[in-house]
């Protein structure tokens, strides 16, 4: 089943709670399954953003889950603090991380998901033997470090890589796709094998953010086709 993570960075900083509230489901209709907040240090990447403070607000203010993705430097030291804060899941990027499998098994242990994040030009090829040791695999779709760009297409081949990889060593993790993903581009990110779709100016954009949540996790249900699990 797709799992479609708004992006809060797309959201109205200034009223973080009520933008929360617009992508939860209501009168029984669906809404967002996580709610994706990207942290940024303005080092590993060039733009500052929110820390640990403001996702222990957002989760006092929301039931949907909080996954994190730390687009920071020494993801080691702070990543376990973020679990504390309320953050069901941790993602931490491999070109920053100096012990992955022991951040990733801190991360579990403290009772969040683990999840580690590639750059576009990192391949996931010299990582398959950590695949084990995580819940969630990320996939950047554009650099990270700002909201708002281009998909980047030549990212399916390593989409598909990496859910190949997956399912060599019959892992039940899943692969999440994040940087340009939209009604333009969800299908190809599915077919590709991508489960998780973090979408931001898609949702945030939208006049109805929920229904836009909704009407994307349909897109990429019906390009993945049956019998992939969520």
């Amino acid at each position: 089943m797709a799992q479609i993570n708004p992006s809060i960075l797309s959201a109205d900083f200034a009223r973080l709670a009520e933008e929360a509230r617009r992508v939860e489901g209501t009168d029984g209709a669906a809404g967002a399954d996580w709610l994706h907040v990207d942290v940024m240090d303005n080092h590993f990447v060039p733009n500052l953003t929110l820390g640990a403070p403001v996702v222990e607000s957002l989760r006092q203010a929301t039931d949907i889950p909080l996954d994190c993705h730390l687009m920071i430097e020494e993801p080691d030291r702070w990543a376990p603090g973020f679990v504390e804060a309320g953050a069901g899941s941790v993602t931490f990027h491999a070109e920053a991380a100096a012990a992955p499998v022991r951040l990733a098994r801190e991360i579990r242990a403290k009772g969040a998901r683990a999840s580690m994040a590639l750059k576009p030009a990192t391949p996931i090829e010299p990582y398959e033997d950590l695949l084990p040791e995580l819940d969630m695999l990320l996939v950047m779709t554009v650099e990270p470090g700002f909201g708002g760009q281009a998909f980047l297409d030549i990212m399916l081949p390593k989409i598909r890589r990496t859910r190949q990889l997956i399912d060599k060593h019959g892992l039940q993790m899943w692969l999440q796709v994040d940087g340009g993903v939209s009604d333009s581009t969800i299908e190809r990110c599915a077919e590709a094998g991508a489960d998780v779709f973090v979408a931001g100016s898609a949702v945030y954009g939208a006049e109805d953010p929920a229904a836009a949540v909704r009407a994307l996790r349909q897109q990429a249900e019906e390009a993945a086709g049956p019998g992939r699990e969520g």
